[in-house]
């Protein structure tokens, strides 16, 4: 306990600004996923012999490691903060886009036809059915890319991204476990509260009558 309180009394303003650099970095890649990979998502439901082509595409640059990503970047945009959320969005894709498409191709068709008959545009039908009932499905992808982007942003710190990485890097380099624990915690501890917030807002936006059944269930 004494360790502690020594480190955070040496080091507490700087872990500070580092957990907000962390925050940051991981929130605006996966703000800028969701909006690209949400509508991106609707759209391929309406041209599904595209949908496997680019989901597909996507999963293939997932598989590179994230080094190579954040590399490929450094010649094009330089280094810091910018490359590093530029790879991470890339990263945030996949997981919010696949969701979106599973969560409205799984809306019943008699709901959709329904909100035909009702004089709905197909506009209407997207926002006041498709979305709603496929909202849990699209949230499950949302929360598991934006926690997946807080601990992938520890490697941010190797183009000098700063963030909590920096401590890990030091950690490993001056073979400091001190500061290893200093990063690895608090990105733990972000990547937990980060999931908790995310699913209140997800119980938050589910229509009530899903809620009911869930909860019934």
């Amino acid at each position: 306990m004494a360790t502690v309180l020594q480190f955070l009394s040496t080091y507490g303003n700087e872990l500070l600004l580092k957990t907000w650099e962390h925050l940051l970095i991981s929130i605006i890649a996966s703000l800028l996923g969701i909006l690209v990979a949400v509508p991106l998502g609707i759209a391929l439901t309406r041209f599904p012999k595209g949908a496997g082509t680019v989901m597909g595409t996507l999963g293939i640059i997932q598989t590179f490691p994230s080094f190579a990503i954040l590399a490929f970047f450094i010649p094009i945009v330089g280094v810091g903060k910018i490359p590093a959320i530029i790879a991470l969005f890339f990263y945030s894709v996949l997981p919010i886009l696949r969701n979106t498409y599973i969560g409205v191709t799984g809306v019943k068709r008699s709901l959709l036809e329904a909100g035909r008959g009702m004089g709905m545009t197909g506009w209407e039908r997207i926002r006041y059915v498709e979305v709603p009932l496929a909202i849990p499905v699209i949230m499950a992808g949302i929360r598991l890319s934006t926690v997946y982007l807080i601990g992938w942003a520890t490697l941010a710190a190797y183009i000098g991204a700063g963030g909590l990485g920096d401590y890990i890097f030091s950690g490993l380099n001056l073979f400091q476990a001190k500061f290893i624990i200093a990063g690895a915690v608090p990105v733990t501890i972000l990547a937990l509260l980060t999931d908790l917030l995310l699913g209140r807002i997800e119980t938050w936006v589910t229509p009530k009558g899903m809620r009911k059944m869930k909860e019934a269930a």
